[in-house]
């Protein structure tokens, strides 16, 4: 990268939530963050704020289900930056409670566009990045949602596009092994965001009761996220849950 030696992360979602908190801890570790996500001005907020605690981030629109969309993104990474250390597939959507006959296939289609479809496209530009940069190499971390393990009642797309994401994951860890990139995926349950605000007055619940559930703070993620980022090349975290302590996972269903 010009005038710097700072590694570069690239964080998909990166205008609110986890995406947005994680950008400011990788900042904090000192990589340089492009901040990328449909909406400009929440991603040059993140920017801003940023930037005046002293770190580098570049914010970038996309559409993480657009194909050139993401490669037009990609480009610019190249241009601005000249490498790729770390991508954080975090971009996700999440289709309405629903029964599984009475979703809709655009319904489907549009959780699993964002969540699966465009997963595989950044890591196929990441990927393509890291395979010919020198230094070679770079990591790739997937965000899971416990979901990818134990599906909550109906939520059939969100379950089955997070559990697709598992075997993108593993998939991409086996064909990186040649070209020094690692994948991983961490599969986060219960944060406390506004994302996740309905778990605190009452979710429903496999048994088919609605319960409020116990969450944990999104700095738990972000240490998470940024100790993944930070290994060796020579080290990867194929796979992580982190979780509320007593959110009602293991045993669910």
């Amino acid at each position: 990268m010009s005038g710097s030696s700072s590694k570069v992360a690239l964080v998909t979602g990166a205008g609110s939530g986890i995406g947005a908190a994680v950008s400011r801890g990788l900042a904090a570790a000192g990589f340089a963050v492009v901040l990328a996500g449909r909406r400009a001005e929440p991603l040059a907020a993140v920017a801003a704020e940023i930037t005046r605690a002293g770190g580098k981030a570049w914010p970038m629109t996309v559409d993480v289900a657009d194909e050139n969309s993401v490669r037009a993104l990609f480009a610019r990474v190249q241009a601005q930056c000249a490498r790729l250390d770390v991508l954080f597939n975090n971009a996700g959507a999440s289709n309405r409670a629903a029964p599984l006959e009475e979703l809709s296939r655009a319904e489907w289609q549009t959780v699993l566009d964002i969540n699966l479809t465009g997963a595989f496209l950044c890591t196929q530009q990441a990927f393509s990045m890291m395979k010919h940069q020198a230094p070679r190499g770079g990591r790739i971390i997937n965000n899971g949602s416990v979901s990818a393990q134990t599906p909550r009642p109906h939520s059939v797309a969100y379950a089955a596009s997070k559990h697709g994401l598992t075997g993108l994951t593993k998939a991409t860890s086996l064909e990186g092994r040649a070209y020094d990139i690692a994948c991983g995926q961490i599969d986060i349950g219960n944060v406390a965001t506004s994302i996740g605000a309905d778990l605190v007055t009452g979710t429903l619940q496999a048994d088919g009761s609605i319960a409020p559930e116990p969450t944990m703070d999104v700095g738990d993620v972000v240490r998470a996220v940024v100790y993944m980022a930070s290994l060796p090349p020579t080290a990867n975290v194929l796979s992580m849950t982190v979780m509320a302590t007593q959110m009602p996972l293991v045993g669910r269903g």
